[in-house]
């Protein structure tokens, strides 16, 4: 029995680069142990995970994507639509991290098939405290199916 237990891997769809790192840099404060991989938009994110083209070809499959709403070319919405329209990725959860607090964007991700909604805080220590509550959620409670 193989009891070797795999990275964890993080799909962020994210247009602004300062968010990104700001992302990225939480995981890293709070010692989360995670592959993290980053795209710009709806379309990269699909490419990614159809692994197409040279620079996905070889792109892990994400235990979790965490999803920014307004991106250009695909927006987070007409991204969460495609991906849970599709049997073998409607299963990954997809975790909005926006900055709309607007209700009707709530709303319309959870009828899409978001698993969260998290409006991102403005607040440094309010932001890793979130990513920290994610992760301990994410990462170390809940338990994912096995991928084949």
């Amino acid at each position: 029995m193989n009891t070797e237990k795999k990275n964890f891997v993080i799909l962020l769809a994210e247009d602004e680069l300062a968010d990104a790192h700001l992302v990225k840099a939480a995981l890293s404060e709070n010692h989360i142990l995670a592959d993290f991989h980053h795209v710009l938009d709806g379309r990269e994110a699909l490419e990614f995970l159809h692994r197409q083209g040279p620079r996905f070809a070889n792109a892990p499959r994400p235990d979790l994507i965490l999803l920014d709403l307004n991106m250009p070319r695909l927006d987070g919405r007409g991204f969460l639509a495609a991906i849970k329209q599709e049997p073998d990725l409607r299963i990954i959860p997809v975790v909005v991290l926006t900055t709309s607090e607007v209700e009707r964007d709530v709303v319309a991700s959870y009828d899409l098939g978001a698993a969260g909604y998290i409006t991102k805080p403005v607040d440094m220590i309010q932001f890793m405290a979130a990513i920290r509550c994610l992760s301990d959620y994410w990462v170390d409670l809940v338990r994912m199916p096995q991928q084949t």
